[in-house]
């Protein structure tokens, strides 16, 4: 075996030139075979493992173009050194266009040749580690990340199958937590642009001058603070995908302009004389009533007919119901593992039961949301439904009670118990307040104001005064 754990196929007729070689490139630490011909180098190529193939070009019968040609048919991503005592630059510039890495000519000296050998190995290893994250981000990011055996996701993944084979514009359509951004991701990993960016923008995050110069970009000086230049995010979507998330907020300006990339892929920063044209599929979100708004006359009624052309629906928690087990299976798996150090190994069928019959209007985001914080604050090895009461209680199953951090028959103040529960969630995070406001589903300021309103009246966390 190599020291560098690297097989090399040395092929040449010319036996003398291709043991010379061989010598010198197991000297260097590679592991090498020789072939003494085309035929023999093909039956080699089908048959074992290589991480390169340098080949002689002008050989009897079968050639180092033929070599090249089936070792590219069984694997892509071999790359192919061709060799030649008869250097011309049409047979270069030939080997290059049918896919070889690099071409030498003989005679040649062993460092030039350790050289090409080394970048060609470093480049099948940077390749096959870029093809091992896109599948990992596609696994993540496709129909892999997306929960469901119901009907209606059923339907779902064999409607984003379609479209993703597509290259139109696409409306997905949802309430708030349904997983709008899941689909759009799902659509663009499944399609022929997954190798290309996915770029996420939120329409409602930032105001409408902002959002010009985040979408189209601008030039150095084009507005005051504009002390940089910017490309834009249809720039660096170019190739690949753009998700729109909340489009029904873009104010009017933009949809215009917006509109005319979808029609003829015309993108011009801010500040620009001259527009550059870009490649880029759209795919919007909304939840709310766009055909209302493109009555009220918010939103642009082209625009509208433009992104409809591929509409998508998301089907709400409550009308897949069947699914809600395994989406709480992968959540608490996932929960689990961002808290290894959590008391809960699991949660009752009885449990699992209950949160079906929630009416979850904050859909899917909502139910992993609670599941982690069943994860983090339960008490016990194993929670029964009776966990739920510390949401309040709405999520308290029929025919039971609860309450939190008090006696069952005792009725407190709701700022005492709200305050109760916040030094709770921070003492269960560890302190860590930014992580117990996000698990609680405030802000940290208000965890801060709350801390300085019980110190300026001098209480503790269950209201009591100073002794």
């Amino acid at each position: 075996m190599s020291s560098t754990g690297e097989r090399i196929l040395v092929v040449d007729d010319h036996l003398e030139m291709a043991r010379l070689l061989s010598d010198q490139l197991g000297d260097a630490g590679y592991e090498v075979t020789v072939a003494s011909g085309g035929e023999e180098a093909i039956q080699r190529i089908r048959s074992e493992l290589f991480g390169l193939v340098i080949t002689d070009l002008r050989m009897e019968k079968v050639d180092g173009f033929d070599v090249l040609e089936a070792a590219h048919a069984h694997d892509p991503s071999l790359p192919v050194i061709l060799m030649t005592a008869f250097g011309a630059i049409d047979q270069a510039v030939e080997a290059i266009k049918r896919g070889a890495f690099h071409y030498l000519t003989k005679p040649f000296r062993l460092e030039e040749v350790l050289v090409f050998v080394r970048r060609a190995l470093d480049d099948r290893r940077i390749r096959a580690e870029h093809r091992a994250l896109r599948q990992s981000e596609a696994r993540r990011s496709g129909f892999g990340a997306m929960v469901g055996r119901s009907a209606p996701m059923r339907a779902l993944f064999d409607l984003v199958q379609r479209v993703a084979q597509s290259d139109v514009p696409v409306l997905v359509r949802g309430e708030s937590g349904t997983g709008k951004e899941l689909v759009a991701r799902a659509i663009h990993f499944e399609g022929r642009r997954k190798d290309g960016p996915f770029v996420a923008v939120n329409c409602t995050a930032l105001p409408g001058a902002l959002l010009e110069s985040e979408l189209f970009g601008h030039l150095k000086g084009a507005f005051t603070g504009a002390t940089t230049a910017r490309r834009g995010l249809f720039v660096e979507a170019d190739g690949g995908t753009l998700f729109l998330d909340e489009i029904g907020d873009m104010p009017a300006d933009l949809q215009a302009r917006l509109l005319r990339v979808i029609e003829d892929g015309q993108v011009r920063a801010v500040g620009a004389d001259t527009a550059r044209t870009v490649d880029v599929r759209i795919v919007a979100a909304t939840h709310q009533d766009l055909e209302q708004r493109v009555k009220d006359g918010t939103f642009r009624r082209d625009l509208f007919y433009r992104l409809e052309v591929a509409p998508i629906r998301i089907p709400p928690l409550r009308e897949r119901r069947e699914d809600i087990p395994l989406l709480v299976e992968r959540f608490f798996a996932r929960a689990r593992e961002r808290n290894p150090g959590a008391k809960v190994r699991a949660l009752s069928g009885e449990l699992v039961d209950a949160l079906t019959r929630l009416p979850w209007p904050g859909n899917v985001r909502e139910l992993e949301n609670v599941v982690e914080r069943l994860v983090l604050f339960g008490g016990t090895e194993t929670l029964g439904p009776e966990a739920l009461g510390q949401f309040g209680p709405t999520f308290v199953p029929d025919g039971l009670t609860a309450g939190f951090a008090t006696a069952r028959d005792q009725i407190v103040p709701l700022r005492q118990l709200e305050r109760e529960y916040i030094a709770w969630a921070v003492a269960k995070c560890g302190g860590n307040k930014t992580r117990a406001a996000d698990l609680l589903g405030i802000d940290v300021s208000t965890i801060h104001r709350r801390e300085r309103e019980q110190s300026a009246r001098g209480e503790d966390d269950h209201g009591n005064p100073p002794r």
